[in-house]
């Protein structure tokens, strides 16, 4: 009777070192495939920063047309304004004397 809970505790632990064997294994096995995981496509770290950097190299390219893009529509107006205050053949236009030389354009 000794010598089977003997056998029955042995065989117990046995199959305990075996399981905790295979988690440890298990855990091997993930902690192995990150690491080469982060050999092929680099560091999340990295990844994160090369996608930070092409996102302010767009943001920038997206102002510099967005600047591009009013300052062309500033340069139309004026001109739009300045036709208006002054016609070609010299003659007034609807617009008076007085807004036009408050918007710094001449009047004839």
């Amino acid at each position: 009777m000794i010598v089977a809970k003997r056998a029955a505790r042995l065989e117990a632990e046995a199959k305990l070192a075996n399981a905790q064997a295979q988690v440890a294994l298990i855990a091997y096995y993930k902690l192995e495939i990150e690491k080469l995981r982060r050999a092929l496509y680099g560091t999340r770290l990295e990844r994160k920063a090369r996608l930070l950097e092409q996102m302010e190299l767009e943001l920038e390219e997206l102002q510099a047309t967005a600047t591009e893009d009013e300052l062309a529509a500033e340069k139309r107006a004026a001109k739009m304004q300045m036709s208006s205050c002054s016609s070609a053949s010299g003659h007034r236009t609807s617009r008076s004397p007085s807004t036009c030389r408050a918007r710094g354009l001449s009047s004839p």
